[in-house]
């Protein structure tokens, strides 16, 4: 099978077109185009929404950088005036929503400048830079200036799911035969008694129309939840003089923004304030180079991203008004990427559909032939009558039947269910995927690169250890602080709080509720809190602002420190810097002593600090280095200087290991899945955290990144499978294990990443995670799935429901093609063998594949030979359209899928196993039902004017009763306990009771519209008796070995885990 599906082969991550569009060339025999394609991306509506962005793009483009400049010749006087309305003047503001838009649209700066600068805008915006806007103006801003929305493409009805279902070729056809019936029967029958069979056939209709359209629309909704997560982007503001976090679809004209390295710009700005403000507006001009914003380049645009740095904005211009807002518009027309799986099930229903047409051509072939035949033998080739012509056009029918239930329109549109219902309750998980394909690819796993902070540690850190004054003191609360304050000198104690207070990206704001509040990363948090413990309350804090900030040099994982250059009171320059112990410790020639004085800092001086830095990093402490530098310089344009320090204190920062994650390491190593630890820290601490989570075991290698880059190709493939540890990381290191693990062993590679300078590891990994808590807004945009809480248990989780989904959908397909092989041999035998295909076995398999399959019912009343009426087939039919993949395809996840290996890159998807339990099913199933069809009557003893009819019911029943059973069976594929976990599956159970209610009324019930007669108890018993074998049936077959693949050694050194029987 996997051989025929060459065409059908797709990336899982960014897809080439030409990929795209070969494998929909390769679609043929579909029923409902639109219902099967509703999930596959629009190719020509894609390319159509691409050129309108780049023309938006240029357009951008050219206003940035061709029109700013022509703009310094345009006078004055020249420019456009506008009018304020009174509306506007009445609320108190003094500039037109057009003209403050075009000043920043066009970067302005000139006008800007005439107007007053920021402080003026702000004040013609009624508003204060300090304060932000009130709560009371904001309605009358959003009147205004308008509302920081975009123009959304407007949801789908609940009628358009409706047409679409109606577009089903067979159910076309078949409201055609019902209108047929309607004429045939008034005309025999008389009114009303004629339309019975066509009036039901035409409610029947109605009724499959709705069921199918309720069940799209409902995974509409969950997709639409789906997206409104994705787009929830939250900012800080000030507003009434406190700092709030609030949704940038809140953000209105006048509010103070709040900026740093990783945040989307939510609106249109002008720059009020900040430090080394770096912004990447590729996004919107399609320019690479990164912009310095400051008071000479003051302009924000909407949509881009800060690379680094933080600052303050003014809000000038939202909504539809930015250029942003109109590039929105064209953002996911088309639809997103279908999946690989999806893809892989549109093969196999082209494939079977091949199939059933060869079937269906030879069936019509051979029936007319003989037709043909006899009549010749008759003597009666050259007169026709309109029976004869019926006839023929009843073998048509019959070949068209083959055609209908051969295509197996419900396995692509199962994994659009199996990934919807995933999807869902990943979020209530606290896992948000953003790429459908990603849920897929999680199943497949085999490596996970994962940050330390905040994955696999708490998160919330606090300063356990210092050593200050070359003495080691653990902090422990307040006695512990009085005693540092007594050993310490007051000039070293006031040192090391500017060095807090003065040199970090913290600040301590007012809440709502007027509380102090400590904004910045936890590192930050765990050192101003350690300040505050120290006595430098709150309003000590205050002191700050005595001093004039010169210069900052903000903390990334490239520089791994951060540096502020300050002027003091007294005239006099002062640097600070904190950061990575190792860097720093290199920048020091001076120390702090034990007597308080500043001493050199000499060889043997510096390997002791070594040794206690090593000391701390082995309690698993996150150490950092404080240091200052004097400078004669005045107050002025002073670079920061990289060396020349004095090191002040050594701090050792306490981040608990999360609770669970030991347990959840120990299952992803079972589950065959290799965690490697990436992290910037300290390899001593890195090593503490990873032996104390187990991820670090003995033979595993702890590296540096720096080390690991200077690697040799070969080297690099004898050390990367021991790698457990990388240390001291840059991004660009983690990029290079991550290209390296793909392209060197085919690991299927997930990553987590959490900042701006991690996105290109997201993008390269098999599938991204970002971190929804300490994540960037560029993290986020560049990952497959967002870990909300930040918790490694996590993304465990998704490994399982990925895991969950794939096999899920391989249960439904065996079950499906068990059905498919039966009623393809049953259909043809009886057509070519027997001469008669509508009988008592053949209609039944109508209706039961397409029950089970999701396809539609074609039944023709023309020559009235049916034993089962349409109303009753399609009674059944909807009952089981698509619920054998509702009960398959979204069982929830067990703990026995983490006791599995993954499933290899390129694996086939049809295997063996599934193979053998559909032949051998099927095998059974042709059996029974051969040997009651030709000799039921005489070995059940059955006689009398309804022998036959009890005969036609009880191959019925006991040919549906084999599918109930069977999907038991199905729930999984090599286990030989399939009972295990579905009493915790309610949709399977009521699936199954539903399945078994209905089948009781059609035959007990039903039998005037359904051409059944109720059966006896003995009859029911032995109807349940010949599914239940099946089961049996399955154990044996589960038994028999299939070829596996010999390979026992996994590349990271782990014996590959069983699979088949052995899992029993």
């Amino acid at each position: 099978m996997e051989s025929l599906l060459k065409d059908f082969e797709l990336e899982p991550k960014n897809p080439s077109v030409e990929a795209l569009r070969r494998w929909r060339s390769a679609v043929t025999l579909v029923k409902n185009r639109r219902r099967r394609f509703r999930m596959v991306a629009d190719l020509d509506k894609r390319s159509k929404a691409e050129q309108i962005k780049q023309g938006i793009k240029e357009k951008i483009r050219i206003a940035l950088y061709v029109q700013k400049a022509a703009l310094q010749f345009i006078d004055a006087g020249n420019r456009v005036e506008y009018k304020l309305s009174n509306e506007a003047r009445d609320a108190g503001f003094g500039i037109h929503p057009d003209e403050i838009a075009s000043i920043v649209r066009s970067h302005d700066n000139k006008t800007l400048n005439d107007i007053g600068g920021v402080e003026i805008i702000a004040r013609k915006l009624s508003v204060s830079v300090d304060g932000g806007v009130s709560e009371e103006s904001i309605n009358s801003r959003q009147q205004i200036y308008g509302f920081n929305r975009y123009t959304e493409k407007p949801s789908r009805s609940f009628l358009m799911f409706v047409w679409d279902a109606l577009q089903d070729l067979t159910l076309m056809i078949l409201m055609v035969c019902a209108v047929v019936s309607i004429g045939i029967g008034i005309a025999t029958e008389g009114w009303p008694k004629g339309t019975f069979d066509g009036v039901g056939i035409i409610f029947s209709v109605f009724l499959v129309v709705l069921v199918t359209a309720v069940s799209d629309y409902k995974q509409s909704l969950q997709f639409r939840d789906l997206d409104k997560e994705k787009k929830k982007i939250f900012v800080y503001v000030t507003r009434d003089g406190k700092r709030q976090k609030i949704s940038i679809y809140d953000i209105v004209v006048g509010d103070v923004v709040h900026l740093s390295t990783g945040d989307q710009v939510p609106a249109d700005g002008i720059f009020i304030s900040g430090y080394f403000l770096l912004i990447d507006e590729s996004s919107l001009s399609g320019e690479s180079e990164p912009v310095n914003v400051n008071e000479e380049k003051p302009f924000l645009l909407s949509g881009t991203k800060v690379q680094d740095g933080q600052g303050k904005m003014l809000v000038a211009t939202v909504g539809m008004r930015t250029e942003w807002g109109k590039l929105m518009e064209t953002i996911n027309e088309g639809g997103e990427d279908e999946t690989p799986l999806q893809v892989k099930l549109n093969g196999v229903a082209t494939i079977i559909g091949k199939i059933g047409l060869t079937f269906a051509i030879l069936t019509f072939v051979v029936l007319t032939i003989r037709f043909l035949v006899e009549k010749a033998l008759r003597g009666e080739f050259a007169s026709w009558s309109s029976d004869d012509a019926m006839k023929l056009l009843d073998f048509f029918a019959i070949a068209v039947t083959i055609v209908v239930v051969a295509v197996p329109e419900g396995l692509p549109l199962a994994v659009t269910l199996s990934l919807a219902f995933a999807m869902k309750k990943l979020m209530n998980d606290k896992a948000l995927v953003r790429h459908l394909s990603a849920c897929e690819t999680m199943g497949s796993a085999s490596c996970i690169c994962t940050d330390k902070t905040g994955t696999l540690t708490t998160n919330r850190m606090v300063v356990n250890k210092i050593w200050i004054c070359e003495k080691a003191m653990q902090i422990e609360g307040n006695e512990s602080a009085d005693e540092l304050k007594t050993c310490t000198s007051e000039g070293v104690l006031n040192i090391l709080l500017q060095a807090i207070f003065q040199n970090t990206s913290a600040e301590v704001v007012k809440d709502k509720d007027g509380k102090d509040t400590i904004l910045g990363t936890p590192t930050e948090s765990a050192l101003l809190e350690f300040g505050c413990l120290l006595g430098a309350d709150f309003d000590a804090y205050a002191q700050r602002r005595e001093y004039k900030i010169l210069k900052v040099e903000p903390f990334n994982s490239v520089r791994k420190k951060m540096s502020v250059v300050v002027g003091l009171p007294d005239g006099g320059v002062r640097a600070f810097c904190k950061g990575a112990s190792e860097i720093i410790l290199k920048m020091c020639d001076k120390i702090i002593d034990c007597n308080g004085e500043v001493v050199d800092l000499p060889e043997d001086r510096a390997n002791n600090v070594s040794d206690v830095i090593n000391s701390f990093a082995s309690e698993a402490l996150r150490t950092l280095c404080l240091a200052f530098k004097e400078i004669n310089e005045t107050h002025g344009e002073t670079n920061i200087p990289d060396s020349g320090y004095t090191l002040i204190a050594l701090v050792g920062i306490k981040d608990p290991v999360r609770p669970g994650v030991k347990e959840s390491v120990q299952t992803c190593i079972a589950a065959g899945i290799t965690i490697r630890m990436v992290t910037g820290d300290n390899i001593n601490t890195a090593s503490a955290i990873a032996k104390e989570c187990g991820l670090l075991t003995e033979g595993g290698v702890a590296i540096e990144g720096p080390d690991f880059c200077d690697l040799s190709p070969e080297q690099m493939k004898d050390v990367i499978p021991k790698i457990q540890v990388m240390a001291r990381s840059l991004p660009l290191d983690k990029h290079k294990l991550v290209t390296n693990l793909r392209s060197m062993f085919g690991e299927v590679v997930a990553v987590t990443g959490d900042g701006t300078n991690d996105a290109p590891a997201l993008r390269e990994a098999d599938i991204g995670l970002a971190m929804g808590i300490a994540g960037t807004e560029v993290a986020k945009e560049n990952a497959d799935v967002i870990i909300m809480d930040d918790n490694f248990t996590t993304i465990v989780n998704v490994v399982k429901w990925g895991r969950a989904v794939y096999i899920n959908i391989q249960k439904f397909v065996q079950f499906q093609l068990t059905v498919n092989v039966v009623a393809l041999v049953i259909n043809f035998f009886s057509a070519c063998i027997t001469g008669l295909l509508v009988n008592r076995i053949c209609f039944p398999f109508y209706v039961l594949l397409n029950l089970f399959q999701g396809t539609s019912v074609i039944v023709f009343l023309l020559s009235g030979s049916a034993p089962l009426t349409a109303v009753q087939l399609l009674w059944v039919n909807l009952i089981m359209d698509t619920l054998g993949a509702l009960a398959l395809a979204t069982e929830p996840p067990n703990d026995g899928l983490l006791k599995r290996p993954p499933v290899a890159r390129g694996a086939n998807f049809i295997t063996k196993p599934m193979w053998r339990n559909i032949i051998g099913q099927s095998i059974y199933q042709l059996i029974i039902l051969a040997v009651l069809n030709f000799d039921g009557k005489r070995l059940l003893g059955l006689g009398g004017s309804d022998a036959m009819r009890v005969l036609n019911t009880l191959i019925f029943n006991s040919f549906v009763f084999c599918q109930v059973f069977n999907e038991i069976n199905s729930r999984d594929i090599e286990k030989i306990n399939i009972f295990r976990g579905m009493f915790d599956s309610w949709i399977f159970l009521l699936i199954i009771f539903v399945t078994v209610a209905f089948q009781v009324v059609i035959v007990e019930f039903l039998g005037t519209f359904a051409s059944t007669v109720p059966l006896n108890w003995q009859l029911w018993l032995l109807s349940v008796l010949i599914g239940a074998v099946s089961m049996p049936i399955a154990v044996i077959l589960k038994c028999i070995p299939v070829e596996r693949d010999t390979s026992k050694q996994h590349h990271d050194g782990y014996e590959a885990l069983p699979s088949g029987p052995e899992l029993a």
